[in-house]
């Protein structure tokens, strides 16, 4: 199971906070429940109690954060301002000239852009500084003993027992972010067993202490996902008077050539190339914000990490990063008149109607205002992809 899978199931479980639970319940549940899982994929009994010791209570944290997530719960907007911060691109920079060599020779291997690794590698630990402190394996229990994906936590504990099997890093320092995810560019376990390469040649794919290996290891990730080099992630792009507004979104692929002779064009003015690429128009804040003309590549991304902040976050810094200048049209205030429960029932009528709006979080990005570009036009209302009131009730009309 790859990141974006993991991610996804993870932000779907909304927060529930723990009750005052015996430190023995769960502990019986590593030991009963978790350790006959663990032998049965050929886990020596020694390995398992190294990897527990000492860990007799579940991590509350862990699952406060696994309901509140940044790139899931903020506005793109307020997202990019806290990800993409001048002291980041900065640091960017100067990592690509130091590692001009490396960078160069992973970019030639796998085809994938050296700028989007560092992106990742910025967004993901702060280019190496913010690698996790916390148990891997205390993280994984407690999601597998609280959360409400268990099946996918038990995978990936699986797949971190291989990894303490292979010797590759030990029980007592095997650390990570909230949900296991470890090292330079944050991999889950079941990525690491599937992606992880060792650049070095040292024997080992050491993604925590090895730039080398963990950054090559993305590209491979990448390079898999779809990466090709022959077209970047996207462009801001400006729409020509009249546009199509129903055009809007991922089910309305074309190339960008065919979108260049429906008026569309780069926001910074210069060309586009790339133009057998195909690609879809985004509007991640709605139609009054900025626009995006974005490639199979901004998809590649995703795989990393679903979430269409995250994935517009990596290229723009990778952007910046480059050279290239900020955002041209501005983020546009989205204090719509629905409450919070609104906004729920808003995303909820409308999966049922048949238009995704990717959740039923109350937080409304690129896939709601997509949906409700297309139950717009289906209702022949106009494409303002305006979330409101008004247009719920139109909505309840309509489903009742």
């Amino acid at each position: 199971m790859n990141r974006r899978h993991f991610a996804s199931l993870l932000v779907l479980a909304p927060f529930c906070a723990m009750p005052a639970l015996a430190e023995t319940k769960f502990e019986a549940f590593i030991q009963k429940t978790l350790w006959p899982r663990v032998k049965a994929a050929g886990i020596s009994r020694e390995l398992f109690d190294q990897a527990f010791a000492g860990i007799t209570e579940p991590d509350p944290l862990v699952l406060k954060l696994a309901g509140n997530q940044p790139e899931f719960t903020s506005t793109t907007s307020a997202y990019l301002a806290k990800a993409v911060t001048p002291i980041r691109i900065e640091t960017g920079q100067t990592k690509k000239a130091e590692d001009a060599k490396l960078l160069a020779a992973i970019e030639k291997k796998y085809g994938v852009d050296r700028h989007i690794l560092l992106g990742i590698w910025g967004m993901e630990s702060n280019f190496g500084k913010d690698k996790g402190s916390m148990s891997v394996m205390r993280s994984l229990a407690t999601l597998a003993y609280s959360g409400r994906r268990k099946v996918f936590a038990n995978q990936q504990l699986i797949a971190a027992f291989k990894i303490l099997k292979r010797g590759v890093v030990k029980a007592d320092s095997f650390t990570g972010s909230w949900a296991a995810a470890m090292g330079h560019t944050q991999f889950i376990p079941t990525s690491y067993l599937s992606y992880a390469v060792d650049w070095t040649g040292d024997g080992t794919k050491d993604i925590w202490n090895s730039k080398e290996d963990a950054l090559a290891s993305t590209a491979n990730y990448l390079a898999k996902a779809g990466w090709k080099m022959d077209r970047p992630w996207g462009w801001e792009i400006t729409l020509p008077k009249g546009f199509n507004m129903s055009l809007v979104g991922r089910s309305k692929w074309r190339t960008v050539a065919a979108w260049e002779k429906l008026g569309i064009a780069r926001a910074d003015g210069a060309k586009f190339g790339s133009a057998n690429a195909d690609a879809f128009v985004m509007v991640p804040q709605g139609v009054a914000g900025p626009r995006f003309l974005v490639t199979r590549n901004f998809l590649a991304i995703m795989d990393y990490n679903i979430s269409h902040s995250y994935a517009l976050a990596v290229g723009h810094l990778g952007d910046r990063i480059r050279g290239m200048g900020p955002f041209k049209a501005a983020w546009p205030d989205v204090d719509f008149d629905l409450s919070f429960e609104q906004r729920v029932e808003l995303q909820k009528r409308l999966n049922a109607m048949g238009f995704e709006t990717g959740g039923t979080d109350g937080r409304f990005g690129a896939r709601t205002y997509e949906a409700i570009i297309a139950y717009q036009k289906s209702a022949g209302l106009p494409l303002d992809g305006v979330p409101s009131v008004k247009l719920l009730q139109h909505i309840k009309k309509k489903s009742a």
